[in-house]
């Protein structure tokens, strides 16, 4: 863990967990039965808004950072999955291409030989010695013929090795891209861990009480989002219908509400906020990327104020968070670890922008 991560959260801990000062013991009087003294005790002093805010923050700031790094972990495990694909394909090319040189092998093999039981003996020789000058012409137009054969032979056998040596060369390089691919993956997945490990140590340092005082302050804080969002008249101009396509993403997407979000997963048990959105739509017959980022930027933009539900919600200036839009200022999203799939308003992050799948 960097050392600014354990700063920021040594802090928090002591903003949460700070003790008061020890009481100090009563005075004892002489009586027939002594008074035993108080014993000495420790209240810690509750965090306040301020602190916990704070807190609220800096656990946002964890799990943006994982979210982003889930984003590059899928993006890596998409493209090992179709180099793999590529590496198969250019195998069997390989395969067919050493199998097609062989019969062409084969078959030149033959034709030196039928030309050596021919004789070899020059075309002026063959005439002269032959009792039939009207059929050594005839076998000679056909030797002609063999010849050009011939030479459509050695081509062909001259491409079918080049293709072998570049399909020997692609495959080469595709198994660089996986193995780089997977060290990209590999890395990825280390730092989602390391920044939900982070926001899960912090948050276990909070009493239950401030728990449930931080979760109303992200309530609050999405709330006063999502009020700003629609006080600026923004959903007086969204009146879009949704396609055929769209109600399908939207039904299939709104009926895995309840269901934990896992980072890398695509369902059915668990999602995380591409994996939901990639699975609703693929249900609706119209595939799309895997992640957020790629989602942005391959599919179509549609201003705000054109969006329909089904359409997606691209969040953040990294295009770490995609939700879907359902309608009437709200969208059905996965948030973060610890979470499940749920409704919220669509102004509650910053909207980066919108896209429409199918389109």
């Amino acid at each position: 863990m960097r050392a600014g991560k354990r700063g920021l959260i040594t802090a928090a801990v002591t903003v949460v967990c700070a003790v008061t000062v020890l009481a100090a013991p009563g005075t004892a009087f002489a009586a027939p039965t002594p008074t035993p003294a108080p014993t000495p005790s420790t209240s810690p002093t509750p965090a306040s808004d301020k602190d916990l805010e704070a807190v609220r923050k800096k656990l946002d700031d964890l799990y943006h950072a994982a979210a982003v790094a889930t984003d590059a972990y899928n993006d890596a495990e998409e493209k090992a999955e179709r180099q793999s694909a590529e590496i198969v394909a250019l195998a069997r090319r390989i395969v067919e291409g050493e199998e097609k040189l062989d019969r062409l092998k084969d078959r030149a093999g033959a034709a030196a030989r039928a030309q050596y039981r021919g004789g070899g003996l020059p075309d002026e020789a063959q005439l002269m010695l032959s009792d039939n000058p009207q059929e050594f012409l005839d076998g000679a137009g056909r030797v002609l013929q063999g010849q050009r054969a011939t030479k459509a032979l050695i081509r062909e056998m001259t491409r079918t090795q080049q293709d072998l040596r570049q399909y020997a060369k692609g495959a080469s390089s595709q198994w660089r891209k996986l193995e780089a691919g997977r060290r990209a993956k590999a890395a990825a997945k280390k730092e989602i861990k390391e920044q939900i490990a982070a926001a899960e140590k912090l948050e276990s340092r909070l009493r239950k009480e401030e728990k449930e005082r931080l979760a109303e302050l992200d309530r609050r804080a999405a709330l006063k989002a999502q009020t700003a969002w629609l006080d600026s008249g923004v959903l007086d101009e969204i009146k879009g219908k949704a396609s055929a396509a769209g109600r399908k993403a939207v039904e299939f997407a709104t009926a895995q509400m309840g269901k934990p979000y896992e980072w890398g997963a695509e369902g059915p048990d668990t999602y995380d906020c591409s994996g939901l959105t990639s699975q609703a739509w693929a249900s609706a017959g119209s595939p799309i990327p895997r992640t957020s980022q790629q989602q942005w930027q391959q599919l179509k933009h549609v201003p705000v104020k054109d969006m329909r539900p089904g359409d997606l919600i691209i969040y953040f200036g990294d295009a770490s968070h995609v939700a879907m839009y359902l309608g009437d200022g709200a969208v059905v999203h996965a948030p973060r670890p610890g979470r499940t799939v749920t409704v919220t308003g669509a102004g509650s992050m910053p909207i980066l922008g919108v896209v429409r799948p199918g389109a």
